[in-house]
């Protein structure tokens, strides 16, 4: 593999720099981020400048509106966006649904859905997990019954990430009992404004809304809303998770908690008024997770160029999922060591825009315990890792 910039890799990224200098505004960058991104119309704010620029959805295929970059040129912008401190947009639209409808969608549902997807001004969710199937996703209950031109849907999905903000919830629902559980499931969009659709919050361990429970009572959903086959939606569920995994990795922003690691514990100093980042014992676990991600890049780059160039990523994506997400564990935990006390005090005002206090402890630790609570479900959320490491036991290995 070649690790070393060419000249026009070396050109592109001096573009994308001078593009983040004049265009992404301090706001932005400075706009706390806590879970998948920064608040909503920030987050549309700066979504709309990479549409607008022409570089919204960098690994869409050209003709549905993506860049047509190189692997090397994404892994670049990607990059340069973590290190600029621009927020990373919402997944479930631009990762997720829209490859599935670009790739088994019909016109219709390409004109449809897709320009919406691209601009941000439609906002997606993803109605996978259920009470009785999260990683044991072919066991899902939620049923769609045909009646006419119409299906009616009748269940319940969790862990639902801001489901209270979508306008639109792609999910997998059962349509065929008598067959393979894999093999009697079909792929839904559904506007989540159709009635018999309720969204109830569900608070996580820190102590912010990103969860939702969704309720479906006698939804009625199109026939044309459904993704490609009827019962085949087990492929379509499979290719999305490719997707989700492949993307999941985070290394920029691994790299760039690792950054603000090492300027915590040069800020930071222990009771015997050593410098943190003098501790020998703390440098060696910072040291550690470091290695670690230099090889889930170069992973992460390997497969993102056979993505590129057609080669089927399938299973292998688990790997990335399952390294990306033990990584920022690891940081998030060591981010909690080096606060200390200043982990305890409840900053859920100060997150949320409405302070009544003064901050307490330094300002980097406002947001530490809450990526650490929400961070807790990394190793959940697109496969939980012990499953993915069954997944790569059988499909990779052999085992």
């Amino acid at each position: 593999m070649e690790l070393a910039l060419r000249k026009d890799d070396e050109a592109f990224r001096d573009t994308v720099r001078k593009f983040l200098e004049e265009k992404l505004p301090r706001e932005i960058a400075e706009a706390k981020s806590v879970g998948v991104s920064v608040e909503k119309p920030l987050l549309k704010k700066w979504h709309r400048t990479l549409y607008e620029q022409g570089w919204v959805a960098p690994a869409w295929p050209k003709e549905h509106g993506g860049t047509g970059w190189t692997a090397t040129q994404r892994h670049i912008f990607n990059e340069e966006t973590a290190r600029a401190n621009a927020p990373r947009l919402m997944p479930f639209g631009l990762g997720m649904v829209g490859p599935v409808i670009y790739t088994f969608g019909n016109d219709a549902q390409k004109a449809r859905h897709l320009p919406g997807i691209l601009t941000g001004d439609i906002w997606r969710c993803q109605g996978y997990s259920e009470p009785g199937a999260g990683s044991d996703l072919a066991a899902l209950k939620t049923r769609a019954v045909r009646d006419g031109d119409d299906y009616i849907v009748n269940g319940q999905k969790i862990w639902t990430s801001y489901a209270h903000e979508a306008d639109w919830i792609f999910c997998l629902v059962r349509t065929d009992d008598t067959s393979k559980p894999q093999e009697g499931i079909s792929f839904l969009l559904i506007d989540m404004k159709t009635p018999g659709v309720t969204v109830r919050p569900l608070v996580s361990i820190d102590e912010l809304h990103h969860l939702n429970e969704v309720f479906f009572e006698d939804v009625r959903v199109p026939i044309a809303n459904r993704i490609g086959e009827e019962n085949k939606g087990w492929t379509y569920a499979k290719f999305l998770l490719t997707h989700e995994r492949t993307g999941i990795a985070g290394v920029p922003e691994s790299k760039k908690a690792v950054e603000r690691l090492h300027r915590i514990s040069e800020a930071t100093q222990g009771s015997d008024g050593r410098r943190l980042a003098d501790d020998p014992a703390f440098r060696r676990k910072l040291a550690e997770i470091e290695i670690d991600l230099a090889g889930l890049e170069i992973t992460n780059a390997r497969i993102l160029a056979d993505a590129a160039a057609g080669r089927q990523v399938g299973e292998r994506s688990s790997i990335l999922k399952i390294a990306g997400t033990d990584i920022q564990q690891a940081l998030q935990t060591l981010a909690v060591e080096a606060i200390g006390y200043y982990t305890l005090p409840s900053q859920r005002e100060r997150l949320e825009g409405r302070p009544n206090a003064p901050l307490v402890g330094p300002d980097h630790a406002e947001t530490v315990f809450a990526n650490y609570g929400f961070g807790r479900a990394a190793t959940i959320y697109g496969g939980s890792n012990e499953i993915q490491r069954n997944v790569l036991a059988k499909a990779v290995l052999g085992l």
